[in-house]
């Protein structure tokens, strides 16, 4: 049974800014991931980036990277702390092949690491 709680305006900014603006976007579509920056966990790798458009099954990211070693996976999730980075630029990504994706709350990596 699902149940409802009715808090204040200022309680809800509160919350927001508590557990970030993106942990309330709602996702219908893959269209609604367009603009925003996530990490992506896919079979086989890690990648960050903002996607820039859906084609189909692909999202292009640009300011894309590679992420090699996330480290501590809390560690890179909350506080944008990752051990080694490839950035890539510009990358496509078949949505079949995400495992889960995240939020990315943090600057995307520029620089290699």
């Amino acid at each position: 049974m699902a149940r409802t709680i009715e808090v204040s305006d200022e309680t809800y900014e509160k919350i927001k800014q508590q557990l970030g603006c993106d942990s309330f976007k709602d996702l219908t579509t893959l269209e609604d991931m367009v603009g925003e920056k996530y990490f992506f966990r896919t079979v086989t790798y890690h990648m960050t980036g903002r996607v820039k458009k859906v084609i189909g099954g692909i999202l292009e990211l640009e300011n894309a990277a590679w992420i090699a070693d996330s480290g501590r996976f809390m560690e890179a999730i909350k506080k944008g702390t990752l051990n080694e980075v490839e950035p890539v630029g510009r990358a496509y990504l078949n949505i079949n092949t995400v495992v889960d994706f995240f939020p990315w709350k943090h600057p995307l990596p520029e620089t290699q690491k």
